[in-house]
């Protein structure tokens, strides 16, 4: 409600200007076009993030070094830091990759938006850009309107470069027109009070225009048309970095608590950084008038000072933070913490930032599911046999469990259900809906979300096989016939046997070996749902068991079969080598992901 509030005053405050000061509209319609370019160009390389972006970002996260040093080259190529924060959140929510790994991507990031500086600076002020703009916006909206989705993400990057450079010349044109009518220079305010005035303005502009390129390149243009002093552009510099970090905690308003922690140390990152280029800002200044006498830029090139100085602070904020990166996580894991008592009805990786891809979003799925699967139903069908699930883990001979295992454990498996499985089991149907129904997935990536689906599916088929077996079992521990105790202890065998090979299958590192042993017992359940018990025959012919107790047997007989066939199929659509992404299995270690 408040945020609403804020923006209609906001509209109504711009609304105001605009009437009141003609002369601003082509400043505001400068900003406008240039907002609206790095939208599309945003757009277009999101068709590039399906597979190669996000491949190279993922694989750049076990070292520091690479981790920051493709967060920056990325970030310098796609002119957009808030993408790869979009996609960082993201990759950690989903449980892609770590927090120390996110934050690399962060840091790096930072010093790869200062490209936008450069390009200004470079280009955009020193050139007519705009004869530039207008044939990229021909051919990017020719290129747009194709078919071809690598096309049309080139067409939609292209018409972005050209809006941007658009706006750049109308900003530029604006302040050369409003100049004539007033001079903002009378506001310039020096000395260190001015530096933090002006810091805060940066924030303030940043905030509204949730793009601290646009902000930037704002600055950059007013600065070329004498509009602001040097030395408070470089506060306003400032300003836009401390800004920026709003678009990463709103990104993270829908995360997990792994995205919140991102957040976090965006926002540390970032403030630190502001102070200590504040405190500095004189010193630094002066290093850029240094650097700038080495490089031969002349005395009065501010925008490329500006553009030097920003990329300074910059990578002087990353080199001091690298060696506090270890305990900046440790004070991020203590201030978001995982809520106390969450229990497996919430979801631990489903949450709205996943969605923004279609990678992020299957591996969430899939971690999801997998987590459902060896907490809720692994407990589930044990206990449902009286059998405890460190048995199910040990080395222990399986007879030995059946014989000691005696005692009936009174579980309520509708309960059960009800607590621990009913609502995931929803939010994986959910999200896995949405997924197909709202991103563009390829068939394969569809074809993935389709045999999750059906994983979780079987699982709940298996909880009901279970309840109805395990009226049975429990009154088998303490009837008085053997024979019949002796059959469903041999039921309860087999099902031991499955429950122990799955859980070696999906935490041990040879799992060819536990693969082959699953098939095997998978291929002797299918043929037992279509053939007869002989020793339940037997015990028939002899007349060792009632007409009723043989019904319940040969039901049951049916179901335990059934029930080891769909413990077995989803343990291999969920652990199996699912190719989650590429078709190359390179993008997650799937076994790694979620045992």
């Amino acid at each position: 409600m408040i945020r609403r509030i804020l923006f209609l005053a906001f509209l109504l405050f711009l609304a105001i200007i605009l009437f009141f000061n003609p002369n601003f509209k082509i400043i505001a319609a400068g900003v406008a076009i240039l907002l609206f370019g790095m939208i599309m160009l945003e757009e277009g390389f999101k068709v590039f993030t399906k597979g190669p972006l996000q491949l190279i970002l993922k694989k750049s996260t076990d070292k520091l070094y690479k981790s920051i040093s493709v967060g920056a080259i990325v970030t310098a190529l796609i002119q957009s830091s808030s993408l790869v924060s979009v996609i960082t959140i993201s990759f950690i929510s989903a449980g892609l990759i770590d927090l120390a790994g996110g934050l690399g991507l962060i840091f790096g990031a930072n010093i790869g938006t200062t490209a936008t500086a450069w390009l200004v600076a470079a280009f955009g002020l020193k050139f007519k850009i705009s004869a530039l703009a207008l044939p990229m916006l021909v051919f990017g909206v020719i290129f747009s309107f194709q078919k071809n989705i690598s096309f049309k993400g080139f067409g939609n990057v292209l018409a972005g470069l050209g809006f941007f450079f658009l706006g750049i010349h109308y900003m530029k044109e604006g302040f050369d027109v409003f100049k004539n009518h007033i001079d903002l220079t009378e506001y310039a305010i020096s000395g260190f009070l001015g530096v933090i005035i002006y810091t805060g303005l940066g924030i303030v502009i940043t905030t509204i225009l949730q793009s601290s390129s646009a902000t930037l390149a704002l600055i950059l243009t007013a600065l070329a048309a004498g509009q602001i002093e040097y030395e408070n552009a470089l506060a306003l510099a400032i300003g836009a970095n401390v800004g920026t970090t709003i678009t990463a905690i709103l990104g993270s308003l829908s995360s997990n608590i792994a995205g919140k922690r991102l957040a976090g140390a965006h926002f540390i990152f970032n403030v630190v950084t502001g102070i200590v280029a504040l405190i500095f800002i004189f010193p630094l200044a002066k290093l850029v008038y240094y650097l700038s006498n080495l490089l031969g830029i002349s005395e009065d090139d501010f925008i490329l000072k500006l553009a030097m100085f920003h990329t300074i602070f910059n990578v002087l904020g990353v080199l001091l933070m690298i060696p506090f990166i270890h305990k900046l996580e440790q004070i991020l894991l203590r201030i978001f913490k995982e809520e106390a008592g969450k229990d497996i009805d919430e979801p631990k990786y489903l949450n709205e930032a996943v969605l923004e891809f279609p990678g992020s979003t299957i591996v969430a799925l899939l971690n999801e599911s997998k987590y459902l699967y060896k907490n809720a139903v692994f407990e589930i069908v044990t206990h449902g046999l009286n059998i405890h699930r460190n048995d199910i883990k040990s080395e222990e001979k399986i007879k030995k469990i059946i014989k000691k295992s005696t005692k009936n454990l009174h579980i309520n498996i509708d309960d059960l259900y009800f607590k621990k499985v009913k609502s995931i089991y929803g939010e994986i149907i959910r999200y896995a809906a949405t997924a197909q129904n709202d991103l563009k997935l390829t068939k394969k990536q569809n074809n993935i979300i389709t045999e999750i689906k059906i994983a979780n599916r079987k699982m709940v088929e298996i909880i009901k096989d279970v309840k109805d077996l395990n009226k049975n079992v429990s009154m088998s521990l303490n009837i008085e016939n053997k024979y019949l105790s002796k059959e469903y202890d041999n039921f309860r065998k087999k099902l031991t046997k499955v429950l122990r090979v799955i859980y070696l299958f999906r935490t041990e590192e040879n799992t060819e070996k536990y693969a082959a042993k699953l098939a095997n017992i998978k291929k002797e359940a299918k043929d037992n749902i279509r053939q007869s018990n002989k020793s339940i025959d037997k015990l028939i012919r002899k007349n060792l068991i009632t007409v009723q107790m043989a019904s319940s047997l040969f039901n049951d007989y049916s179901n335990v079969n059934d029930i080891i066939k769909k413990l077995i199929e989803v343990a291999e659509l969920l652990y199996g080598s699912t190719d989650t992404l590429f078709g190359n299995g390179n993008f997650i270690d799937e076994k790694k992901s979620a045992n």
